[in-house]
């Protein structure tokens, strides 16, 4: 069946009409969030905030977790939840009120063996499936192959893009829950219900899985790369998912989505489409959850000239996300003292002046935490914390965002190619030992620097094809406050 052509949709959402909890939901102390002895100061989040329970809230949160049962609780725990302070712990749930929407593009193959795991998949076999055909050569055989397994087919007549091809086939569901599943991914057992249970929380407008790389035969340096620092994964940890946090979007490569929350994707958007949905949402007020717990693999590319191709093309979104959401996408966020302090410890003799920088906001974090177990204490690592991580993103923008910038500088300074070369392999070596890659550090750095490589051009050349300096523009932090609850 042909399908028109969708057209973008609006901008601007429509809220959610409920954020409160339901009672029976549960939530749980974040593992990354520190609690003071009395249980009343609690450090954590993204971006990492300082939170004062009354005395309530602590006794609420005492054994690390409490279920909602009430106005009072709910209350608590939608505020831990959007901080990032607690997780939730739904009851699990049943698959039902679940459409399945496959773009896909000549991956015949691909889209067979996604929908023989669908439909052999007892919590996924008697699911609605719509496979939006985005211009394939021969529509026919994926026709058929559709058709074998029970599938709705769309067609465009010509590729319109992905955005497009999920909008067509939204448009054609009638349930209250829709999972976006591009073709080349394998679903894991359970991974459905496990992302289903936040729909729970009424406020949640989009979760996602994880997507872990497909095992593959024949592994080179890209394969064993792409194992653990592929763009799609986003790790380990769950959490909102927010503009300027840890977890600032959730690929489009399997989502689900709440149907009266989505009005579609950016049909004009043929990469970044994901990122601006979440952006969309949460400017909306609804919540996006990422559920690592739940897992699909993905049939990573390993080709040299197709996985820089690749990257390239990923940076060319940077500049349209700018201009969509400006602020929001900054190749560096960071306060201004750790800023200061990080640019001074690239020059021996002004150095200490960071030193003194560190001292201040250690003072200034000691003053604002008197609750704290050791406030002088907790208040130098605090400090020291964000000088390195400030430190880490500096070298990372110079790698990545402004390497064109960086190259020139090199070329003529030798103290700045010096402090480049020996950022860019201290920094790789970091990243390698944190993301545990069984690839040596050798190769490791240097396929990190060439990821860094193509996505800064694609990011530069967007911004000259879109005329603007959008992307390349940093953002300052503001101080974070301490909160009550």
């Amino acid at each position: 069946m042909n399908a028109a052509r969708p057209e973008a949709p609006a901008h601007v959402m429509r809220a959610p009409e409920e954020t409160r909890l339901p009672d029976g939901f549960a939530v749980r102390l974040a593992s990354d969030v520190h609690r003071s002895r009395n249980g009343g100061l609690l450090l954590g989040g993204s971006p990492m905030r300082l939170v004062r329970l009354n005395g309530r809230a602590a006794k609420l949160l005492a054994s690390g977790g409490f279920t909602v049962s009430g106005p009072t609780s709910a209350a608590v725990a939608r505020r831990l939840l959007d901080a990032g302070i607690v997780d939730p712990r739904p009851p699990e749930v049943q698959v039902a009120e679940t459409t399945v929407v496959i773009p896909v593009r000549d991956r015949t193959d691909m889209l067979e063996r996604l929908l023989t795991i669908l439909r052999c998949d007892a919590q996924t076999a008697d699911l609605p499936i719509v496979v939006v055909d985005d211009g394939s050569r021969d529509p026919e055989r994926l026709a058929a192959t559709a058709c074998q397994w029970g599938a709705w087919v769309l067609r465009h007549e010509r590729s319109l893009g992905p955005a497009a091809a999920r909008n067509t086939g939204l448009r054609r569901c009638g349930t209250r829950f829709v999972a976006f599943i591009d073709s080349d991914v394998v679903p894991w057992p359970g991974w459905l219900p496990t992302v289903l249970a936040q729909f729970l929380d009424p406020a949640v407008g989009l979760a996602a899985p994880r997507v872990v790389s497909l095992d593959q035969a024949g592994r080179n340096w890209l394969e064993t790369f792409e194992r653990t620092c592929s763009p799609l994964d986003m790790g380990t940890r769950e959490g909102p998912v927010a503009p300027l946090t840890r977890l600032a979007y959730v690929p489009a490569t399997t989502v689900v989505a709440r149907r009266d929350a989505v009005l579609g994707f950016a049909a004009d958007m043929r990469v970044g489409e994901d990122v601006d949905l979440c952006m969309r949402l949460h400017e909306a007020g609804w919540r996006v959850r990422y559920v690592p717990a739940a897992r699909v693999a993905h049939e990573h590319r390993t080709d040299l000239r197709r996985w820089m191709a690749q990257r390239a093309f990923y940076g060319t979104g940077a500049a349209p996300l700018a201009l969509r959401h400006p602020g929001q996408v900054p190749p560096l966020h960071a306060a201004a003292w750790s800023l200061a302090a990080a640019v001074l410890l690239t020059n021996r003799r002004l150095a200490p002046l960071a030193g003194v920088l560190v001292a201040v906001a250690a003072a200034r974090l000691a003053r604002r935490m008197p609750d704290a177990d050791a406030p002088v204490r907790a208040a130098t690592l605090l400090a020291l914390g964000g000088l390195y991580g400030t430190a880490r993103q500096l070298v990372c923008a110079a790698t990545r965002h402004y390497w064109p910038i960086s190259a020139a500088a090199a070329l003529t300074s030798r103290r700045a190619r010096k402090v480049l070369v020996a950022a860019a392999v201290v920094d790789g070596l970091l990243d390698h030992r944190n993301s545990r890659s069984s690839l040596h550090p050798v190769p490791y750095v240097l396929v990190r620097r060439l990821d860094d490589l193509c996505y800064g051009a694609g990011l530069w050349w967007g911004a000259v094809r879109n005329r603007t300096i959008a992307p390349l523009l940093p953002r300052l932090a503001r101080s974070s406050r301490s909160r009550d609850q």
